[in-house]
């Protein structure tokens, strides 16, 4: 059975997101788990290094977007599955509704838990 993409079209500007989304996020997890296994094998050494880190712009402003761009690609993710699997209606709409939600919150959390390590206020 083909796959029925009716919420975006391959090839379209959300199906190309999707997938721009998923290489970063491999990118950046590839990243990281080099770093985490091959540079430094102490936890508590490689807690202090990235809370140090966190204080730098540039080292919050990726954590940001890494969230950001997780959010997006999960949600969406989740969405289109659904309604590949026929969902439709005010049952789609509900579903809609509440990822939009979820993801509001998971954001505005990982934006309040990423200013708490840097020493930003938090809000």
């Amino acid at each position: 059975m083909a796959e029925r993409y009716s919420s975006f079209e391959r090839g379209g500007r959300r199906w190309l997101w999707q997938r721009i989304t998923a290489a970063f996020l491999v990118i950046v997890l590839a990243f990281h788990f080099f770093l985490l296994h091959f540079v430094n094998h102490a936890d508590e050494v490689t807690f202090a290094m990235s809370s140090a880190r966190m204080e730098q712009l540039s080292y919050y402003s990726l954590m940001v977007l890494f969230l950001v761009t997780a959010t997006f690609h999960g949600v969406n993710g989740v969405y289109n599955a659904l309604v590949n699997q026929g969902l439709t209606g005010t049952k789609l709409q509900v579903v809609k509704g509440v990822l939009v939600l979820a993801s509001l919150v998971l954001i505005v959390q990982g934006i309040r838990t990423a200013n708490a390590w840097a020493g930003f206020p938090t809000f």
